[in-house]
């Protein structure tokens, strides 16, 4: 089963020319890239991308991580996987690009 990755294209772009994702600004300030299940996503997105224009959200493969993938409490509620590693390009399944985070399913 899939996790997710919401970014901006510019991210995305970056993303994709470097081959590894280390992370947001916010993903860099907490030590882990921060990821979401198929439930959590939608949530995720509007609450920290509302307003944000054309996002990316990435299906990622979760086994190749092991002990580096966590499922942490999150302050907001809910438990959350977390990366303490790059994300490697090899690790996306799919991509999706949604006009704004009201639009966001998987």
């Amino acid at each position: 089963m899939p996790i997710y990755k919401i970014l901006l294209p510019a991210e995305w772009a970056d993303f994709e020319a470097a081959g590894v994702f280390a992370g947001s600004p916010l993903d860099r300030a907490d030590g882990f890239v921060h990821l979401s299940t198929a439930e959590q996503v939608a949530l995720t997105a509007r609450r920290y991308f509302a307003g944000a224009g054309e996002l990316v959200v990435l299906a990622v493969d979760p086994a190749p991580f092991g002990a580096a993938l966590r499922w942490e409490p999150s302050p907001s509620g809910g438990v959350f996987p977390h990366l303490y590693a790059p994300l490697p390009r090899s690790a996306v399944l799919e991509v999706h690009r949604f006009p704004g985070a009201d639009a966001v399913t998987v």
